[in-house]
């Protein structure tokens, strides 16, 4: 039957495609200056990728339990670099729409947004495998 704890390991994946997939069309974008569309579709995984990985912070906060001993480690660390994830993807989406609403092209303020971004891909990732670790080296299968 269904459970709420189910929720967290249902929604984890979103956030991981969506920041990977929108850093890359950032760094695509980057690289072809003279495509658009690449920075659009960037922005939009951007704001769709922030509001999943609060989404999932939620899911993992409210419906997971608490663990001990080497798995409760694991979990600390996990939460560390979810909060950490969270924190960067905000930074980059407040950044990238006051860019967008005062239509700069250039701006230093660009740069911060793309580290930012950047900086978020490395750590949902690192976020992705080691709830993978929680699930799959200690068994627990929230």
């Amino acid at each position: 039957m269904f459970t709420t704890s189910h929720l967290h390991p249902m929604l984890v994946h979103f956030p991981i495609a969506l920041v990977i997939l929108g850093f890359v069309a950032d760094l695509l974008q980057f690289l072809y200056k003279k495509e658009i569309c690449f920075s659009k579709i960037s922005f939009y995984l951007l704001v769709t990728g922030t509001i999943a990985a609060i989404i999932t912070l939620l899911s993992g906060i409210l419906f997971t339990a608490d663990l001990t001993g080497a798995a409760g480690n694991v979990q600390e660390r996990h939460e560390f670099f979810a909060w950490t994830t969270v924190i960067l993807l905000l930074i980059a989406s407040v950044i990238r729409t006051f860019l967008l609403f005062r239509k700069e092209k250039v701006s230093g303020l660009k740069w911060v947004a793309f580290i930012s971004y950047g900086l978020a891909m490395i750590t949902v990732s690192i976020t992705g495998f080691l709830g993978g670790t929680i699930v799959y080296n200690y068994l627990v299968h929230l």
